[in-house]
């Protein structure tokens, strides 16, 4: 929003309930960035957080990378887009090409950054928070956060590769194998990834936990073993009666509350792999003795390191399916009314939106 360049569209967060349709200054591309032209780009999870609870991901102090603090800022982060043009050094993308971004700020010198795990560096920002992002017209992405899109990949389909990525991202995280029985508490959006990327890894069958029956149809569709409403079961002794009394080896918790917790304990077996990706803004109480008595382990995942090229590569393949995931689309101007509102009053009826600025 502080380049010079004629005028777009685009939604600026300017506090909690505050999400505006503003006109802004058109970004013009810097040494060894791309401007681009969104096409698609999905509503997340944590953009709704910052629209109801903000600022959480969006900064209260300067980042530390890029001086941005609170308001106002664009958000958006899961997109495809058009290269329409290239700053000075760019040389790897061209004016036509299709892409997508991966929206971590990192410092690219901290131990993490240097080891490959840009996800923990230490001075970590997010673009659609700590800088300008994706639900806008135009938008301008470091050459070295770009990935082509495959012809075969519509634009509709490359706005869900960095949620894929999440979910790749967690599967490795918990070291789903071949033949391993996994367990995923929440079918929304990253819930439905995780599935489907659980058995590109090898998974022998996955269980799913989910109140919501449309959400439990499309994860049968997806090709869940099972979908299991754990308001007329128990999710723990329908995996037991499945599995010989075994349970699941890895258990994803794709919600992050503490009934999502208990249940993705339930569900899991002894030496089980515990991956909690779902964000809770509360504190969770953790049952020590039972995770001490079976050695179970937990584990975090929070986003992605480079994980794109695979996400990439299972929507390419069709090993993974991401369009029955798009449930709506809406222009840039209706975010707020039919996409942050909409998820708020009827989130059963939504997984994925998507905003076309």
């Amino acid at each position: 929003m502080n380049c010079e360049g004629e005028e777009m569209k685009a939604a600026v967060w300017y506090g909690k309930n505050d999400v505006r349709i503003e006109e802004v200054k058109d970004p013009l591309p810097k040494k060894g960035e791309v401007k681009l032209r969104v096409k698609a780009c999905g509503i997340c999870g944590s953009d709704l957080h910052e629209f109801t609870s903000g600022p959480f991901i969006i900064p209260r102090h300067p980042h530390p990378l890029t001086g941005r603090s609170g308001g106002p800022v664009i958000l958006g982060h899961e997109f495809a887009a058009e290269v329409v043009d290239c700053g000075e050094g760019v040389t790897d993308f061209h004016p036509g090409d299709r892409v997508v971004a991966n929206p971590l700020i990192y410092c690219g010198e901290c131990y993490y950054c240097r080891t490959a795990q840009p996800v923990m560096c230490q001075r970590l920002g997010t673009y659609g928070f700590a800088a300008d992002g994706a639900f806008a017209e135009f938008t301008c992405f470091p050459e070295k956060s770009l990935y082509r899109i495959p012809d075969k990949i519509s634009n509709e389909e490359a706005a869900l590769v960095e949620p894929l990525a999440v979910a790749v991202h967690a599967v490795k995280r918990a070291e789903v194998g071949l033949g391993d029985t996994v367990a995923i508490i929440g079918a929304g959006p990253i819930g439905l990834l995780v599935l489907q990327a659980s058995f590109a890894a090898g998974a022998k069958e996955v269980f799913v936990v989910e109140p919501v029956e449309a959400r439990r149809d499309l994860a049968r569709t997806l090709g869940a073993t099972d979908a299991i409403d754990p308001n007329s079961a128990d999710p723990g002794k329908v995996l037991a009666e499945a599995t010989n009394g075994l349970r699941a080896m890895v258990t994803f918790d794709c919600v992050g509350t503490q009934a999502a917790f208990d249940t993705a304990l339930r569900t899991s077996g002894r030496r089980a792999r515990l991956c909690i990706v779902g964000l809770s803004l509360s504190p969770i109480e953790v049952p020590f003795i039972r995770l001490w008595g079976h050695e179970k382990t937990i584990t975090f995942s929070t986003g992605y390191d480079h994980e794109f090229p695979a996400a990439i590569s299972l929507i390419e393949t069709g090993r993974v399916r991401v369009r029955p995931l798009i449930t709506k689309h809406i222009p840039l101007q209706d975010i707020v009314s039919s996409g942050f509102e909409a998820l708020i009053r009827s989130p059963s009826e939504q997984v994925k939106i998507l905003v076309y600025p």
